[in-house]
């Protein structure tokens, strides 16, 4: 099997992971000489998929599948075009996208239909949370805490309407994906997200600790907001856990990054393969519902940023290094990472996956990676800011 992935930041770089994972091989196509995922891939392609378009054709020409991995309008449906004129199956289901990809369409999705989220303002009182609608994961997200704060930002916009402005929840978050077709979803591991100061995701866990009733009623809502918008594909539901009642707080039709990877050293089971059945041949995978396994592994799944001065646990955007990533396996006492690492090098960034029977055995891996860190670096600040494990 040979899949295309287009894109090769966070998102490119979980495709071509999990192919990897599969045995596949992978081309990377990307507008950009040097990204992330250039460093996991057998092949890659330097081209603009709006303006190269035949070029785009050959190297579509021998693959068996194509992966999208960016969010720019206009290169989807350049690329949705030359998916169909090639005849080569695109893992994108651009209906269920185009409500996913604006928080403003998902949430009238959600008020519409009793899908529990957060109360909008002026119904929802301070502190508030603020998003641009079309923007993705963290960006440009704002915590309002007063009435001033609110009254600068309002005057700071040409238009309150084409952002999300939400009442701040507190409590634990996780995230479900699940995979459809035509509406029909099976459902994987339940993960915990946890985010650093500026909401973006610095860590995911799995298993979660999280009551068998809230779970089943996480699994419903996935279900059910897939049944409305016709999934084909995979969609993930991240949810916030506020005094035992669970709101959605964003949905993306899309592969996500971070989670799949994470679900993999759980579970075993591959997005990337899944896709590739229900694109290619047309059935929803089959696998046993994760909430009756005894045989899941324990997974920490970080960032961390090293520098000469200090070391820091910080979220995904860490990772967007304009330089390739490799994967090494045992690094500092740690299972795998993906990173830019190298010999010698005192400043670089990698994503640690930590693998065990439980959590006390993840922890122990994570504290004694950290200490080897620190020791060789002769680094005595490091920070893992709210909360820490």
């Amino acid at each position: 099997m040979k899949v295309a992935v287009i894109g090769g930041k966070l998102q490119g770089v979980e495709a071509l992971y999990l192919a990897n994972q599969a045995g596949w091989d992978t081309v990377l196509v990307d507008r950009e000489s040097s990204v992330p995922g250039k460093g996991l891939c057998q092949e890659f392609s330097q081209l603009d998929v709006t303006m190269e378009k035949e070029k785009l054709k050959q190297v579509f020409s021998g693959v068996d599948l194509i992966i999208p991995a960016l969010e720019n309008r206009a290169a989807l449906s350049s690329l949705n075009e030359l998916a169909l004129q090639a005849e080569v199956p695109l893992a994108f289901d651009r209906d269920a996208y185009t409500v996913t990809s604006s928080k403003l369409l998902s949430d009238q999705l959600f008020h519409a239909n009793a899908i529990p989220a957060p109360a909008y303002y002026p119904q929802a009182k301070l502190p508030l949370i603020v998003k641009p609608s079309g923007a993705s994961g963290s960006k440009d997200v704002l915590k309002l805490r007063t009435q001033g704060e609110l009254e600068r930002f309002e005057r700071s916009v040409n238009k309150l309407d084409e952002w999300v402005v939400q009442e701040y929840l507190t409590g634990p978050s996780y995230s479900l994906e699940v995979i459809g077709l035509n509406g029909e979803v099976v459902s994987y591991q339940v993960t915990e997200i946890v985010v650093d100061a500026g909401y973006d995701c610095k860590r995911v866990l799995a298993p979660v600790d999280l009551d068998s009733g809230l779970e089943d009623s996480l699994r419903q809502i996935a279900a059910k907001i897939a049944e409305l918008l016709n999934l084909t594909g995979i969609m993930d539901v991240e949810v916030i856990n506020h005094k035992g009642s669970l709101r959605v707080l964003e949905i993306d039709a899309r592969l996500p990054s971070q989670t799949p990877i994470t679900i993999w050293h759980s579970t075993g089971l591959n997005m990337v393969e899944h896709l590739m059945e229900v694109f290619v041949q047309k059935r929803l995978p089959k696998f046993e519902s994760i909430g009756f396994r005894n045989d899941l592994m324990d997974v920490i799944f970080e960032h961390l940023q090293v520098s000469p001065e200090k070391m820091e646990i910080k979220g995904e955007h860490i990772m967007t290094v304009s330089e390739p990533l490799q994967v090494i396996s045992d690094f500092w006492g740690a299972d795998q990472a993906i990173t830019n690492f190298h010999p010698g090098r005192t400043s670089w960034v990698a994503t640690f996956i930590y693998i065990g029977r439980n959590r006390t055995e993840t922890r122990l891996k994570r504290r004694e990676t950290l200490k080897n860190i620190a020791k060789h670096y002769n680094l005595s600040e490091f920070l893992d800011l709210s909360p820490a494990i």
